[in-house]
């Protein structure tokens, strides 16, 4: 049975990127022009992933508000030859 779920654990304060944290969250600090979480999201789904939880605080929202309009996402997975249909949120 293949693995296809995958959790990324996203809370906390950053504490240890003091300063660079204070005005955004070390998952969405930039590496390149995307932010890192971004890059991790695609490295999981190249590897067959279909699901991924992300465990965060209350008070995150960037990676929702990244993602809200995952469009460019399903065209990546549709070029790549993927059932998109597969894919949802929960």
């Amino acid at each position: 049975m293949p693995i296809d779920r995958a959790v990324i654990p996203v809370a906390g304060l950053g504490t240890r990127l003091l300063p660079t944290t204070k005005a955004i969250p070390k998952e969405m600090l930039p590496a390149g022009r995307l932010p890192i979480i971004h890059h991790v999201v695609e490295e999981l789904i190249q590897g067959g992933i279909r699901r991924i939880l992300f465990i965060s605080g209350r008070s995150k929202s960037a990676i929702e508000n990244h993602f809200d309009d995952y469009s460019a996402l399903l065209m990546h997975l549709e070029l790549d030859g993927r059932d998109v249909r597969e894919m949802g949120r929960f």
